[in-house]
């Protein structure tokens, strides 16, 4: 039972070559347990150009585009098998993939995704952004006790014999007007925002995913 955690910064990843690589990882751990060998744990980080991606329970009425306006903002819609609904993925925002055996942390998958919330709400508060969770719903929220709650992290899941793939997403530098084109993850009554948005500055990549880095290993060998 290894809890140390590899990780590895994909960069800029077009969104189905990121899943295809994903899948490779996920399918090798999940072999590698069927076999009782010892599975490592992988946290990815990347950014995809402009996509929409549909979980397997979401419903296509949230995407408010048609194809040709898709082709407009430069963007491709996927679907894909995680859990939740549709959310969007584009440059500026932070996209991570753990890919991790649960059995090596001896956690479950809603403590598993507790454990993300935490990374994500503790990396925030570095920089003096103030986020929870929001009953009833996953993610990282802002000012959910306020008519102008509103999301600043989404979390989207996939897991198979306790390993886990696809993850979440953090608007840190993201054009955000790319989610008034969806009903982001089903809501039609919260908000979307980002770092830069909230701090009214661009945020340093590099030191953002070096501290969300931190913050996730922190938190899950704790």
């Amino acid at each position: 039972m290894s809890k140390s955690i590899k990780y590895v910064d994909w960069g800029l990843t077009e969104y189905n070559e990121g899943w295809h690589r994903q899948e490779e990882i996920f399918n090798n751990t999940i072999e590698k347990k069927v076999q009782n060998a010892e599975t490592e744990n992988v946290l990815v980080f990347c950014e995809h150009p402009h996509v929409y991606t549909l979980g397997k329970s979401g419903d296509e009425h949230n995407l408010l585009l048609n194809y040709i306006q898709l082709q407009a903002k430069d963007a491709t819609f996927v679907h894909t098998n995680r859990g939740g609904d549709i959310t969007y993925h584009g440059p500026g925002q932070v996209v991570g993939y753990p890919i991790f055996d649960l059995a090596n942390f001896n956690m479950g998958l809603k403590q598993y995704i507790h454990n993300i919330e935490e990374a994500i709400i503790s990396t925030l508060m570095q920089y003096n952004i103030r986020s929870q969770r929001l009953e009833g719903a996953t993610g990282v929220w802002l000012d959910v006790e306020k008519p102008d709650c509103r999301k600043i992290c989404a979390i989207g899941v996939r897991s198979s014999r306790y390993v886990t793939m696809h993850g979440f997403a953090l608007n840190v530098n993201t054009d955000l007007s790319y989610f008034s084109h969806i009903n982001p993850c089903g809501f039609v009554d919260k908000g979307v925002t980002s770092m830069e948005k909230e701090l009214g500055k661009k945020i340093d990549m590099e030191e953002l995913k070096y501290k969300l880095k931190n913050s996730c290993i922190e938190i899950f060998q704790h």
